[in-house]
This record gives structure tokens, C-alpha cells and sequence, in this order.
């Protein structure tokens, strides 16, 4: 019957280390021999390359008609054959991981030898037979050894993976439990941070509660309010007449109508701001209904191409202001209403009232903006907190499951002891 037991998640190492030292000892040192035999073989096929060369040069030197093409394509070929032989680089130390490389590294360069000698042989035939031969049995012996190599990192050593994967998870866990902790840290940090900024916005806008309580800036903002509704009412009571200002302004200015040009920076101010333009003028608006006997007879000339109802809805509303003055009693609040705003501006009051009720808007948007980022950062922190919690449990059980598979023990991995 299994084991059960507790570990120290920081203990696991050493742990593990006592319970499979007895079993992975003698893998390790088969490790080194297989090694060491790797070693041997491929020196041995180095010499046998390096004999290929060394012989093919003696037989160039002789500039024999007969063999020198043969001798140069056999130089060629120990060249590249220990060119092959020097990829193969054998590991000081070693672990699974840097094992099965090597092995891979060793396999590719088999490849690359036994390629080499497939497509050298036709051209080096039928001489060289020794050093062929020496270099087949070379290569033979170094490809066999590969294969125990192989199967020796598939089956047997394996443990030794296994080993490593339980340390690689240790060191896993390590790393997300301290990124866990760093994130605890982060939301609290994040928390004050939006706990201290609550609070100020809640003072600032109970400041500016008592600034806008004040009674001239409070009637400041009344007024505002006043005069945006009134400038409503003025855009609303000329909105057939924007398009007609603007005909009447190109064709003014193509010569088809004649315009003053005062009366043309008047169309200008109605366009602008029709507030301001109206409460400008004398009583009764006279400068706007020059403007409109204009427009009345450039439409009469049929000079002002628009449609039939947009023109029709112009002519009404234009022969309204000119025979009711429609506008007299909105020109008459808007100069009494822009009078008295202006007056209130001038209030050393008021001034500094909305100074310092400007400042306190801009800190507000400030602080919502900073909230907000808190908000936002405070979501993703516990998504990430929740996704580190979901990785740990999950590296936990797979360093159970690899204990078990090594030491055939039930054990529970204490994370915080």
C-alpha cells in the first residue's frame, strides 16, 4: 500500500533527490560509459575520414593521369566527412534534457555522414578500397552505438526525465506562488490607491457643491442657462433662413445681388452666433431686416436655387420676422440677459468663484479618469490572480502525479510551511 505524506514544497528537491538517488546512480553512470563509447567511435571515424584525405593527397601528388580525378573527388570527401565528424560536440556534463539533444545533434550528423558517403562512393570506385572499408566499419560502429544511445534514453533513462520535470516544476511553482504574492501586493496597493482617490473625489465634489451654492455664481449659472435657452430659441426661430444666408452670401459675392458689406458681416455674426448678433442691434433688428428685404428679393428674381419647400418655409419665416418682429421680445431678453452676465463677470466675486470652480472641475475629471484606471486595474488583477491560483493547483497535481510515478508515494505538497 502507497504512502501518504507531507513535503515542504521547498524540500521536494532534496527530497526527491534521497529517493531516486539508488535508481538514477547506475542510469547516470551508464550515462557517462555510453558517453565515453560515443566518444571512441566517433574518433575513430575522424581518423578513418582523416586517412580518406591523407591518402587521396599522397595518390594527387603523384599527378597520375589515371587516378588523379578519382584522388580529388576522395579528398573532397574526407574534407567534408571531417567537417561532418566535427559537429558532433560531446557534453562536459550532462542531464536528460542536454542528453537527448546531444543524441539528436549526433543523429543529424550521422545523416550528414552516411549522405556523404552514398554520393562519394561511385566517383572514388574502384579505389580506395582499404580506407572505404575502414571508414564503413567506422561509421557502422558509430551509428550502432546511436541507436544504443537511443534506446537507452527511451526506455531506461527516462526516469531520469521525469526527475527533471519534477524539478522543473518545483521551480515552476516557486515562481508563480512569488507571482501570486507580488499580485496579493498589487491589489492592495491598487486598493489604497482607489480608497484615497474616492475620498478626495467625495471632498471635491462636496467643494464644489459649496462653491456653485454661492449665491452670485449661483445666479452666474442661472443666467448661463438662461442665455443658452434663449440662443435655442433665436437658432430655432431662424432655421429656414441658414441655407438662404448662405446662397445669399455667394451670390452677393458673385455680383448677382448687390450686398453692403456691412450687411454681409452681419449675415456672417447671424451665422456665428445668432444671440449675440440679435442683442447687438438696435431695437427692432433693423440691420437683419435690410438683410431680409434682400433675400426677399433675390428669391423674387428667382436667384436662390433651393427647393421649392425649403424656399417656401424661408419666405414664411422671413415675411414673419418682417411683419410680426417676432424677434422683438427675444432680442429684448437676450440684451438684458447679456447685459446682466457681463455685469456678474465683473464681479471680483464671481471671478474668483469660478476659478476656483474651474480648478475643482478639472481635478474632478482628473480623479475620475484615475478612478476609472483603478477600476480597470483592479479587474485585471484579479483575473490574473485567479489565473495564477488556477495555474498553481494545477503544477501542484502534476508534481503529486510525478512523485507517485518516481517513488510510488501518496504525498501532498505543503506550498506556505
Amino acid at each position: 500500500m502507497s504512502q501518504s505524506l507531507q513535503i515542504r514544497l521547498l524540500d521536494v528537491k532534496d527530497w526527491l533527490d534521497k529517493e531516486t538517488k539508488s535508481a538514477l546512480g547506475p542510469l547516470n553512470d551508464k550515462a557517462k560509459g555510453l558517453l565515453r563509447e560515443v566518444k571512441d567511435r566517433v574518433d575513430d571515424t575522424r581518423q578513418s575520414s582523416q586517412r580518406v584525405l591523407d591518402n587521396s593527397q599522397s595518390e594527387m601528388d603523384k599527378n597520375s593521369p589515371k587516378t588523379y580525378r578519382f584522388a580529388r573527388n576522395a579528398n573532397k570527401f574526407g574534407e567534408n566527412l571531417i567537417e561532418a565528424v566535427k559537429a558532433v560536440v560531446i557534453p562536459d556534463d550532462f542531464n536528460y534534457e542536454k542528453l537527448y539533444a546531444f543524441y539528436q545533434n549526433l543523429e543529424r550528423a550521422n545523416a550528414s555522414l552516411e549522405q556523404l558517403r552514398r554520393s562519394a562512393y561511385p566517383y572514388i570506385s574502384p579505389y580506395f578500397i582499404f580506407d572505404r572499408r575502414r571508414l564503413d566499419v567506422s561509421l557502422k560502429r558509430q551509428f550502432d552505438i546511436t541507436k544504443e544511445l537511443h534506446e537507452f534514453l527511451t526506455t531506461k533513462y527516462i526516469k531520469a526525465k521525469t526527475v527533471e520535470q519534477a524539478y522543473s516544476l518545483v521551480d515552476r511553482l516557486v515562481q508563480t506562488l512569488n507571482e501570486n504574492r507580488q499580485n496579493e501586493e498589487n491589489k492592495k496597493l491598487n486598493q489604497d490607491r482607489q480608497n484615497a482617490i474616492e475620498r478626495e473625489l467625495t471632498e471635491v465634489q462636496q467643494k464644489i457643491t459649496q462653491v456653485q451654492s454661492k449665491t452670485e455664481l449661483n445666479e452666474l449659472m442661472k443666467l448661463n442657462q438662461q442665455i443658452s435657452d434663449l440662443r435655442d430659441n433665436v437658432k430655432h426661430r431662424l432655421r429656414y433662413l441658414q441655407k438662404p444666408f448662405f446662397k445669399l452670401q455667394s451670390i452677393a459675392r458673385g455680383g448677382e445681388v448687390p450686398v453692403p458689406p456691412d450687411e454681409l458681416h452681419k449675415v456672417d455674426d447671424y451665422l456665428r452666433d445668432p444671440l449675440v448678433a440679435l442683442a447687438e442691434e438696435n431695437d427692432g433688428y433693423p440691420a437683419l431686416k435690410s438683410v431680409l428685404n434682400r433675400l426677399d428679393i433675390a428669391m423674387e428674381q428667382n436667384k436662390m436655387k433651393l427647393k421649392s419647400t425649403r424656399l417656401r418655409k424661408a419666405h414664411d419665416q422671413m415675411h414673419e420676422l418682417l411683419d410680426k418682429a417676432s424677434l422683438a421680445d427675444l432680442q429684448t431678453k437676450s440684451k438684458e440677459a447679456l447685459a446682466q452676465r457681463k455685469k456678474l463677470l465683473t464681479s471680483e466675486t464671481v471671478t474668483a468663484s469660478e476659478t476656483e470652480l474651474a480648478n475643482l472641475q478639472n481635478r474632478l475629471k482628473e480623479l475620475q479618469k484615475e478612478n476609472e484606471f483603478a477600476v480597470s486595474k483592479s479587474k485585471s488583477l484579479q483575473a490574473e490572480g485567479a489565473r495564477l491560483q488556477e495555474r498553481t493547483e494545477h503544477l501542484k497535481k502534476e508534481l503529486e502525479k510525478n512523485i507517485l510515478q518516481l517513488t510510488n508515494k501518496n504525498a501532498q505538497i505543503n506550498l506556505f510551511t
